[in-house]
């Protein structure tokens, strides 16, 4: 049955203020599913799981799906629909208000299992619901997202093109646009097309706990005036002497009139260790 003839079975209609826009097109999901690699062993944290279509695809071929919708007529939904996949658990809540550890965590096991997450969220939530998921203590292994093509673009944006969500992102990990999704792709249609972002979070991060948010301090204060030069950007956003920044620049061998969006992650983090060590 399709997504339209389900809603009218059910009696139910997208929610706008949910930002509620369900997956069509068979041709999408079988992108989502090869560009998150989900194989037998795999544990799953679905967010924005809908009417059910990309969980039981998912409960088909992973070890355990956990799939989290913040509209409780549609989890009423999912559990009837998820009934025959036992590995399949639906959770009512808002992902932003959910610990991932615990959402996670197995009775069985000691540990949070590796984990990737496959997210179709609304749109106007996408940078907190990376964020929650990036700073995450038990950060997945691969995160595969859908979202609105221009912010798939900023996201794997190069230097030159980079922006305050570039860095947060890539900090973190590594982005790279999979597909372009048309918009007729959905239901209802939305008004702008999606894209296909995975993003393989490091390892290890460039920087301790203690220093991460002082860094971004500094990322901050760099792209709150975007049309100034880098130098006099910092030393506003940061109140800082001029011969401080200069000095630190110089040491990260930063050029005086580069502007934030010209830096990589990289040369950030020089900037960031220059501009600590002069403090001392």
């Amino acid at each position: 049955m399709g997504i339209k003839a389900l809603l009218r079975e059910l009696g139910l209609r997208p929610q706008k203020r949910l930002g509620q826009n369900f997956l069509v097109d068979r041709r999408v999901l079988k992108q989502i599913l090869g560009a998150a690699e989900i194989g037998p062993e795999d544990t799953v944290l679905e967010v924005g799981a809908g009417l059910g279509t990309l969980t039981q695809a998912l409960a088909e071929q992973a070890r355990r799906v956990v799939a989290v919708e913040i509209d409780p007529q549609l989890v009423a939904v999912l559990r009837q629909r998820l009934e025959s996949l036992p590995n399949a658990e639906v959770v009512l809540g808002d992902i932003l208000a959910l610990d991932i550890v615990s959402l996670m965590r197995e009775e069985s096991l000691q540990n949070v299992p590796p984990y990737k997450v496959v997210a179709n969220i609304p749109y106007y939530i996408t940078s907190a619901v990376l964020r929650h998921l990036l700073e995450a203590s038990v950060r997945p292994q691969l995160i595969v997202l859908m979202v609105q093509k221009e912010v798939a673009q900023r996201i794997a944006a190069k230097p030159g093109q980079m922006s305050l969500l570039a860095v947060s992102v890539q900090f973190y990990g590594a982005p790279r646009l999979v597909a372009r999704v048309p918009a007729r792709a959905f239901y209802p249609v939305p008004k702008v097309d999606s894209a296909l972002v995975r993003i393989e979070p490091h390892e290890h991060l460039p920087l301790g706990a203690k220093n991460i948010a002082p860094f971004f301090n500094v990322v901050r204060a760099g792209f709150a005036q975007r049309r100034k030069q880098l130098r006099n950007a910092l030393v506003h956003g940061l109140a800082l002497p001029p011969e401080r920044v200069v000095r630190a620049m110089y040491d990260a061998s930063i050029e005086q009139r580069r502007r934030a969006q010209t830096l990589s992650v990289d040369e950030w983090l020089a900037l960031y260790r220059a501009l600590s060590s002069a403090a001392r």
